[in-house]
Parts: structure tokens; C-alpha cells; sequence
């Protein structure tokens, strides 16, 4: 009796919870093509990588295909070997001239290719892998959007090319990055910032005179203070 009342409890906490859950809006989290970046700074070069786990219960990922911006172009891009894999990057001529740095591009790196070369090479179900690249300069700070397609043995293609809107994720999210600020920019606000604040120092010339008007007062404090007890002994 004790055992089947333990029971029961345990399966109504555990009704309780899922219950719980769906009410929050609490769903498992689907795996989705993502890249994180080994440096930020507007102006600087970074590593790129593009996590790619495998969705598919039945198919291998045996392609995938990232597209760089036109409007933010990353004017030198150079990938990472991976092994059973080839890479091929893509250039094109920009819809008009970007200005980069002290660059003024024309046409810049487009799309990178990375295709297995057989099929051991390629992402089975319940794995991943990870492609590099080394970009820059990054662009002004701000969201940079890499869309990424991910392309399975089996046909299917999935376009991780939707944008947030709002706090709600999309169905496949594009992998971004965050660029920001230089930190030589960064410090240069600061400073200005802090400057406009603090009060004006002090000329450096008024110190002595400060240092003395205060020794004699000092001086004339003290002999006052003499003088004082000096009279009241003799009276």
C-alpha cells in the first residue's frame, strides 16, 4: 500500500511538471547551424566557426554552403582545412562599392563551399562538425548575418537564413555575430567622456604660494598659542 501511494505521488509530481512546462511554453531546443567568432572588434580579423550537427534520423549532411554579406563584405576570407572535405571560396562583384577600412572594394569573397568528398566524410546522423574561416576586416559594429545550407544524402536542404524579429526565434535561424567596437574607439569615448565630467585642475604655479600661506599659519597659530600661555603664567 505504502509503495503503490509512492507511486502515485511520483507520477502526479511528474504529470505536474510537464503540465508545468507546456503552460511556460517550455519546448526542447532543436540543434541549428551556429557559428561563434574568436575575436568581435570592428576592423580587426577573426575566426569564424560554423558548428553543423546532423537533424536527420536517416540522411548524412554532406554539403554545406555559408554566403557572406554584399552591404558589410569581408574583403579577405581564407578556410581552415577539414579533413574528407573540400573547400571552394567564391567571389563576386559587389552591387556597388563598399568602403573598408581604407579599402574601397569592388568585389569580395560571396559564398564558401565545403562538400565532403565521400560518403565516410560526411555528417551521420547524431554527430557534427565544424568549419573555420579567417575573415576581416570585420565590418562597422552591429549584427552580421552569415546564412548557412545545409544539404543531406538524401535530398533534403535546409536554409538557415531567417532573421529575429522580436524576442521570438525563427523556425531556422541564420548564424550571427555580434561586431563591435574598436577598442581604441571605445577608450577614446571613455576618455572624452571622463574629461567632460572631472572639474579643471588647479595651476601647477599656485602650489608654493599655497604651501607657504599655510606654513604661516601654521607659525601664527603656534606663537599665538605661546604668547597665551606664556601670559597666564605670569599672572
Amino acid at each position: 500500500m505504502h509503495r503503490t501511494t509512492h507511486l502515485t505521488l511520483r507520477s502526479t509530481a511528474a504529470l505536474a511538471i510537464a503540465a508545468a512546462a507546456v503552460a511556460l511554453g517550455v519546448q526542447p531546443a532543436s540543434a541549428h547551424v551556429t557559428v561563434r567568432a574568436d575575436a568581435t572588434e570592428s576592423g580587426g580579423y577573426a575566426a569564424l566557426t560554423f558548428r553543423v550537427p546532423n537533424e536527420s534520423d536517416s540522411a548524412s549532411t554532406d554539403k554545406l554552403v555559408v554566403t557572406l554579406p554584399q552591404d558589410a563584405p569581408l574583403a579577405n576570407v581564407s578556410v581552415r582545412p577539414v579533413p574528407g572535405w573540400t573547400a571552394k571560396v567564391t567571389t563576386a562583384k559587389l552591387p556597388e562599392p563598399v568602403k573598408s577600412n581604407d579599402l574601397t572594394l569592388t568585389k569580395a569573397p560571396r559564398t564558401i563551399t565545403w562538400t565532403a568528398k565521400d560518403e565516410a566524410a560526411a555528417i551521420d546522423p547524431g554527430e557534427y562538425e565544424e568549419f573555420s574561416i579567417s575573415g576581416g576586416p570585420l565590418p562597422e559594429p552591429g549584427t552580421l548575418v552569415l546564412p548557412a545550407e545545409q544539404t543531406y544524402t538524401d535530398g533534403e536542404v535546409v536554409d538557415w537564413a531567417d532573421e529575429a524579429k522580436g524576442d521570438e526565434e525563427p523556425e531556422h535561424p541564420a548564424p550571427t555575430i555580434e561586431v563591435t567596437a574598436a577598442e581604441d574607439e571605445a577608450t577614446g569615448d571613455e576618455e572624452e567622456a571622463t574629461a567632460a565630467t572631472e572639474p579643471a585642475s588647479e595651476d601647477s604655479s599656485d602650489t608654493p604660494a599655497r604651501v607657504l600661506g599655510g606654513l604661516a599659519l601654521v607659525v601664527a597659530v603656534a606663537g599665538a598659542g605661546i604668547a597665551v600661555v606664556t601670559g597666564r603664567r605670569r599672572s
